[in-house]
Protein backbone atom coordinates (compact mmCIF):
# COMPACT_ATOMS: atom_id res chain seq x y z
CA UNK A 1 0.00 0.00 0.00
CA UNK A 2 1.47 3.35 -0.99
CA UNK A 3 1.16 6.48 1.15
CA UNK A 4 -0.38 8.78 -1.44
CA UNK A 5 -2.79 10.55 0.90
CA UNK A 6 -3.09 11.26 4.63
CA UNK A 7 -5.52 8.36 4.97
CA UNK A 8 -3.13 5.98 3.22
CA UNK A 9 -0.28 7.16 5.42
CA UNK A 10 -2.34 6.53 8.55
CA UNK A 11 -3.23 3.02 7.44
CA UNK A 12 0.40 2.33 6.60
CA UNK A 13 1.50 3.58 10.02
CA UNK A 14 -1.05 1.43 11.82
CA UNK A 15 -0.13 -1.64 9.80
CA UNK A 16 3.53 -1.05 10.63
CA UNK A 17 2.67 -0.80 14.34
CA UNK A 18 0.69 -4.03 14.19
CA UNK A 19 3.61 -5.73 12.48
CA UNK A 20 5.89 -4.60 15.32
CA UNK A 21 3.46 -6.10 17.85
CA UNK A 22 3.58 -9.51 16.14
CA UNK A 23 4.46 -12.14 18.77
CA UNK A 24 5.04 -15.80 17.81
CA UNK A 25 3.68 -16.95 21.16
CA UNK A 26 0.48 -14.97 20.70
CA UNK A 27 0.15 -16.31 17.15
CA UNK A 28 0.46 -19.87 18.40
CA UNK A 29 -2.33 -19.29 20.92
CA UNK A 30 -4.62 -17.57 18.41
CA UNK A 31 -4.04 -20.17 15.70
CA UNK A 32 -5.32 -22.88 18.03
CA UNK A 33 -8.67 -21.09 17.81
CA UNK A 34 -8.52 -20.52 14.06
CA UNK A 35 -7.31 -16.89 14.16
CA UNK A 36 -4.39 -16.08 11.88
CA UNK A 37 -2.65 -13.22 13.69
CA UNK A 38 0.00 -12.78 16.35
CA UNK A 39 -1.00 -9.60 18.19
CA UNK A 40 -1.77 -9.80 21.89
CA UNK A 41 -5.38 -8.66 22.29
CA UNK A 42 -4.56 -6.49 25.28
CA UNK A 43 -1.99 -4.61 23.23
CA UNK A 44 -4.44 -4.37 20.34
CA UNK A 45 -7.01 -2.77 22.64
CA UNK A 46 -4.36 -0.32 23.85
CA UNK A 47 -3.77 0.76 20.24
CA UNK A 48 -7.52 1.19 19.78
CA UNK A 49 -7.78 3.27 22.94
CA UNK A 50 -5.07 5.59 21.65
CA UNK A 51 -6.60 5.93 18.19
CA UNK A 52 -10.13 6.40 19.55
CA UNK A 53 -13.10 6.31 17.18
CA UNK A 54 -12.12 6.84 13.54
CA UNK A 55 -14.68 5.52 11.08
CA UNK A 56 -12.74 6.25 7.89
CA UNK A 57 -9.62 4.59 9.25
CA UNK A 58 -11.70 1.64 10.42
CA UNK A 59 -13.09 1.12 6.93
CA UNK A 60 -9.63 1.29 5.39
CA UNK A 61 -8.21 -1.15 7.92
CA UNK A 62 -11.04 -3.59 7.22
CA UNK A 63 -10.22 -3.42 3.51
CA UNK A 64 -6.68 -4.69 4.18
CA UNK A 65 -8.09 -8.19 4.76
CA UNK A 66 -5.59 -8.55 7.63
CA UNK A 67 -7.04 -10.20 10.73
CA UNK A 68 -5.34 -7.99 13.33
CA UNK A 69 -6.22 -4.87 11.31
CA UNK A 70 -9.84 -5.97 11.08
CA UNK A 71 -10.04 -6.57 14.82
CA UNK A 72 -8.66 -3.08 15.38
CA UNK A 73 -11.14 -1.68 12.86
CA UNK A 74 -14.02 -3.16 14.85
CA UNK A 75 -12.77 -1.44 18.00
CA UNK A 76 -12.48 2.05 16.49
CA UNK A 77 -15.49 2.14 14.14
CA UNK A 78 -18.91 3.77 14.59
CA UNK A 79 -21.40 0.86 14.52
CA UNK A 80 -24.41 2.99 13.61
CA UNK A 81 -22.65 4.32 10.51
CA UNK A 82 -22.79 1.00 8.64
CA UNK A 83 -25.80 0.21 6.48
CA UNK A 84 -27.40 -3.22 6.39
CA UNK A 85 -25.67 -4.39 3.21
CA UNK A 86 -22.25 -3.37 4.50
CA UNK A 87 -22.72 -5.37 7.69
CA UNK A 88 -23.95 -8.38 5.76
CA UNK A 89 -20.94 -8.20 3.43
CA UNK A 90 -18.54 -7.80 6.36
CA UNK A 91 -19.94 -10.86 8.12
CA UNK A 92 -19.48 -12.98 5.00
CA UNK A 93 -15.91 -11.68 4.68
CA UNK A 94 -15.07 -12.46 8.32
CA UNK A 95 -13.10 -15.69 7.96
CA UNK A 96 -11.50 -15.51 11.42
CA UNK A 97 -13.69 -16.69 14.33
CA UNK A 98 -12.55 -13.77 16.49
CA UNK A 99 -13.34 -11.23 13.75
CA UNK A 100 -16.76 -12.88 13.33
CA UNK A 101 -17.47 -12.70 17.08
CA UNK A 102 -16.29 -9.12 17.51
CA UNK A 103 -18.23 -7.98 14.46
CA UNK A 104 -21.46 -9.43 15.87
CA UNK A 105 -20.87 -8.37 19.47
CA UNK A 106 -19.23 -4.97 19.08
CA UNK A 107 -20.77 -3.68 15.88
CA UNK A 108 -23.91 -5.44 14.64
CA UNK A 109 -25.57 -5.51 18.07
CA UNK A 110 -25.11 -1.72 18.33
CA UNK A 111 -26.17 -1.00 14.76
CA UNK A 112 -29.54 0.14 13.48
CA UNK A 113 -30.02 -3.13 11.59
CA UNK A 114 -29.50 -5.75 14.29
CA UNK A 115 -33.05 -7.11 14.30
CA UNK A 116 -33.39 -7.23 10.51
CA UNK A 117 -30.07 -9.04 10.23
CA UNK A 118 -30.94 -11.37 13.11
CA UNK A 119 -33.96 -12.64 11.23
CA UNK A 120 -32.20 -12.86 7.86
CA UNK A 121 -29.04 -14.50 9.15
CA UNK A 122 -30.87 -17.08 11.28
CA UNK A 123 -32.44 -18.47 8.10
CA UNK A 124 -29.25 -18.32 6.01
CA UNK A 125 -28.07 -21.62 4.48
CA UNK A 126 -24.47 -20.82 5.44
CA UNK A 127 -24.07 -22.24 8.97
CA UNK A 128 -21.47 -19.63 9.94
CA UNK A 129 -23.81 -16.81 8.91
CA UNK A 130 -26.69 -18.57 10.65
CA UNK A 131 -24.62 -18.76 13.84
CA UNK A 132 -24.49 -14.95 13.87
CA UNK A 133 -28.28 -14.86 13.68
CA UNK A 134 -28.50 -17.23 16.63
CA UNK A 135 -26.03 -15.11 18.61
CA UNK A 136 -28.26 -12.08 18.11
CA UNK A 137 -31.28 -14.17 19.08
CA UNK A 138 -29.56 -15.26 22.29
CA UNK A 139 -29.06 -11.63 23.26
CA UNK A 140 -32.76 -10.91 22.67
CA UNK A 141 -33.72 -13.94 24.77
CA UNK A 142 -31.93 -12.35 27.71
CA UNK A 143 -32.60 -8.66 27.17
CA UNK A 144 -35.71 -8.21 25.00
CA UNK A 145 -37.66 -11.47 24.63
CA UNK A 146 -40.97 -9.78 23.86
CA UNK A 147 -42.13 -10.94 20.44
CA UNK A 148 -39.87 -13.98 20.31
CA UNK A 149 -41.47 -17.41 19.99
CA UNK A 150 -39.41 -19.08 22.70
CA UNK A 151 -41.16 -22.48 22.50
CA UNK A 152 -40.66 -22.31 18.74
CA UNK A 153 -36.96 -21.65 19.21
CA UNK A 154 -36.75 -24.70 21.45
CA UNK A 155 -38.48 -26.73 18.74
CA UNK A 156 -35.84 -25.69 16.20
CA UNK A 157 -32.99 -26.34 18.63
CA UNK A 158 -34.34 -29.77 19.49
CA UNK A 159 -34.69 -30.72 15.84
CA UNK A 160 -31.44 -29.28 14.44
CA UNK A 161 -28.77 -28.71 17.07
CA UNK A 162 -27.50 -32.29 17.33
CA UNK A 163 -26.35 -32.43 13.71
CA UNK A 164 -25.48 -28.75 13.19
CA UNK A 165 -21.92 -27.74 12.19
CA UNK A 166 -19.70 -26.68 15.09
CA UNK A 167 -20.15 -22.88 15.10
CA UNK A 168 -23.89 -23.11 14.53
CA UNK A 169 -24.21 -25.86 17.12
CA UNK A 170 -22.34 -23.76 19.68
CA UNK A 171 -24.59 -20.75 19.01
CA UNK A 172 -27.77 -22.80 19.26
CA UNK A 173 -26.55 -24.39 22.49
CA UNK A 174 -25.90 -20.92 23.94
CA UNK A 175 -29.45 -19.93 23.04
CA UNK A 176 -30.79 -23.11 24.66
CA UNK A 177 -28.93 -22.35 27.87
CA UNK A 178 -30.04 -18.71 27.87
CA UNK A 179 -33.69 -19.70 27.50
CA UNK A 180 -33.33 -22.10 30.43
CA UNK A 181 -31.57 -19.52 32.57
CA UNK A 182 -33.80 -16.52 31.86
CA UNK A 183 -37.23 -18.17 31.57
CA UNK A 184 -38.15 -20.43 34.51
CA UNK A 185 -41.34 -21.63 32.81
CA UNK A 186 -39.27 -23.17 30.02
CA UNK A 187 -36.33 -24.29 32.15
CA UNK A 188 -37.36 -27.92 32.54
CA UNK A 189 -37.88 -28.29 28.81
CA UNK A 190 -34.54 -26.63 28.02
CA UNK A 191 -32.74 -28.92 30.46
CA UNK A 192 -34.55 -31.94 29.01
CA UNK A 193 -33.49 -31.04 25.47
CA UNK A 194 -29.91 -30.68 26.60
CA UNK A 195 -29.97 -34.02 28.40
CA UNK A 196 -31.45 -35.86 25.39
CA UNK A 197 -29.14 -34.34 22.77
CA UNK A 198 -25.98 -34.45 24.96
CA UNK A 199 -24.38 -31.68 22.88
CA UNK A 200 -21.05 -30.59 24.45
CA UNK A 201 -21.60 -33.01 27.34
CA UNK A 202 -17.97 -34.12 27.21
CA UNK A 203 -16.47 -30.73 26.31
CA UNK A 204 -13.22 -30.25 28.26
CA UNK A 205 -13.69 -27.57 30.91
CA UNK A 206 -10.92 -25.92 32.91
CA UNK A 207 -11.11 -26.01 36.73
CA UNK A 208 -13.29 -23.18 38.00
CA UNK A 209 -15.11 -22.74 34.68
CA UNK A 210 -18.69 -23.75 33.96
CA UNK A 211 -19.30 -26.51 31.44
CA UNK A 212 -21.03 -25.45 28.19
CA UNK A 213 -23.25 -28.55 28.48
CA UNK A 214 -26.63 -26.83 28.73
CA UNK A 215 -28.09 -28.67 31.77
CA UNK A 216 -24.95 -27.97 33.80
CA UNK A 217 -24.66 -24.40 32.48
CA UNK A 218 -28.29 -23.65 33.36
CA UNK A 219 -28.13 -25.21 36.83
CA UNK A 220 -24.87 -23.51 37.81
CA UNK A 221 -25.90 -20.06 36.55
CA UNK A 222 -29.29 -20.22 38.27
CA UNK A 223 -27.61 -21.39 41.47
CA UNK A 224 -25.26 -18.39 41.39
CA UNK A 225 -28.11 -16.00 40.69
CA UNK A 226 -30.14 -17.39 43.59
CA UNK A 227 -27.14 -17.11 45.90
CA UNK A 228 -26.39 -13.50 44.95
Amino acid sequence: MTAESPADATVAEVMAELAELEDPRARAVHEKHGDDHGVNLGKLRAVAKRLRTQQELAVRLWETDDTAARLLALLICRPKTFDRDALDRMLREACSPKVHDWLVNYVVRKSLHAEELRVAWSADPDPVVASAGWALTTERVGKKPEGLDLPGLLDVIEARMKDAPDRLQWAMNHCLARIGIEHPGLRARAVGIGERLEVLKDYPTSPGCTSPFAPVWIAETVRRQDAA
